[in-house]
């Protein structure tokens, strides 16, 4: 079944605007107290044979070509099986996340269970998923924030939070002996790695989605507002140099200029970046949690990586977020519904899933193992939730044509001249679907 984007969404495709990885807030909404028939349906039966006779094929779209190509999905897919046997799947897992599951979405095409795409305005969301059934949502963080109409059509799989993760050979080659807790001692840090012949921090400039964080899904918690993006729907200028924007964007940009990143800025070497950074041939990311098994799995030992927080200044003292990864929700394009719902609650509860990616759990009285969380905490940085943000947010970004989550705004601004004229571009286009949108 195709279908057609409305609105400010309708022309943020065709204009190219596309989601980014790990998007942090949206907007609020009331607990759904009506789950759609079938959500209901899938949650109320018992666990009995007539239950396990459910079947047929599912398909799973999502951003992890790693648990794909590793084999991970198919270990899912096999216990799954051992309580649903007649249950078949079909894995789809894209690299290209962002810029392809909002055209799945239009056309149809994104099978019975995807991640959610997070640049989509909370309105719309009922147009493309069924909403989810309450007791998945039990005791869950961020349990609102795919929510609208007091329906939830999404769960987060995982809870991350951000920071600078580090090869510990590499740090002991180029003689760093101090882990940074000031912006300074992060700068000296990179030149020693620079001049010891590493590549300080692989920022994945050509990959768009990881550079991200240096814009809106790290602004937000560094300016110790879990709401942050609030006061953009009544700013006509939000992008500042004297806010939380300017101060991530000019210590990106500083890397940048100093070469202590990757020097190839136009290519997507993500998979590449992840065998650099695990060999030592990288020193740093400035990604979340999540990507520490997958250094692991690319031949890194677990006690050869390490985790602290971002110093964004020389105060020592430092925010670090809390909020949610990708969410997973049920298309309303499925054609086997009930089987679909039984598989999220699955994915979320008994594959593993949260463990393996690297996430602290979703739900609240479950704790983490995770040695590099561990060091993280010892710095004791200053956890900010992420909250519900107002939903006009997206929609005057997808007016403006600004791609938020998508990275390619922040590309143009990394690699620019002149970072003031790149913020009094963004803040005409801004101002101008404002006035159009009458906010």
């Amino acid at each position: 079944m195709k279908k057609t984007l409305t609105g400010s969404l309708a022309l943020a495709l065709l204009a190219g605007v596309l989601a980014g990885c790990g998007s942090n807030n949206e907007g609020n909404a009331e607990p759904t107290t009506e789950p759609s028939t079938a959500a209901a349906d899938a949650t109320e039966k018992p666990a009995t044979e007539e239950v396990s006779d459910l079947g047929g094929k599912i398909t799973f779209v999502s951003t992890r070509t790693d648990m794909k190509n590793d084999g991970t999905l198919d270990k899912y897919a096999a216990k799954f099986k051992e309580k649903y046997p007649k249950a078949e799947f079909e894995w789809v897992a894209i690299t290209e996340y962002a810029q392809d599951i909002r055209v799945r979405l239009t056309t149809g095409e994104a099978g019975d269970v995807s991640f959610l795409d997070p640049s989509l305005p909370l309105s719309e969301l009922q147009n493309y998923y069924e909403p989810l059934p309450d007791s998945l949502f039990e005791d869950a963080y961020f349990a609102d924030l795919r929510a609208w109409e007091g329906k939830r059509y999404g769960i987060a799989t995982g809870v991350n939070t951000q920071g600078i993760v580090y090869n510990k050979q590499a740090f002991k080659t180029a003689g760093i002996e101090k882990i940074p807790t000031t912006l300074d001692e992060l700068y000296d840090a990179a030149e020693k790695l620079k001049t010891a012949g590493i590549v300080p921090l692989y920022m994945n400039v050509g990959a768009l989605w990881p550079i991200t964080n240096w814009g809106e899904n790290g602004a937000w918690y560094v300016s110790g507002q879990g709401n942050f993006f609030d006061q953009f729907v009544k700013d006509e200028a939000p992008y500042r140099m004297d806010n939380a924007w300017g101060t991530l964007l000019s210590i990106g940009r500083e890397f940048v200029q100093r070469g202590y990143t990757e020097k190839d800025l136009a290519t997507n070497n993500w998979e590449l970046s992840k065998g650099e950074v695990a060999s030592g041939k990288a020193g740093m990311y400035f990604l979340g949690n999540w990507v520490i098994p997958q250094l692991i799995a690319a031949g890194a030992k677990s006690e050869d990586i390490g985790f602290f927080p971002l110093p964004y200044d020389n105060s020592g003292k430092y925010n670090a977020p809390q909020g949610p990864d990708y969410f997973i929700g049920v298309s309303k394009d499925s054609k086997n519904k009930e089987l679909a719902f039984k598989w999220v609650e699955f994915f979320m509860k008994e594959s593993g899933y949260t463990d393996a990616g690297g996430y602290l759990p979703v739900y609240k009285s479950q704790k983490s193992n995770n040695p590099q969380l561990a060091e993280f905490d010892s710095f004791k940085p200053a956890y900010i939730e992420s909250l519900a943000a107002d939903p006009k947010w997206n929609e005057i970004a997808n007016k403006a044509e600004i791609d938020i989550y998508g990275g390619k705004y922040i590309q143009k601004i990394l690699t620019s001249k002149n970072i003031q004229a790149e913020f009094d571009a963004l803040n005409a286009k801004w101002k101008k679907a404002k006035e159009a949108l009458g906010y």
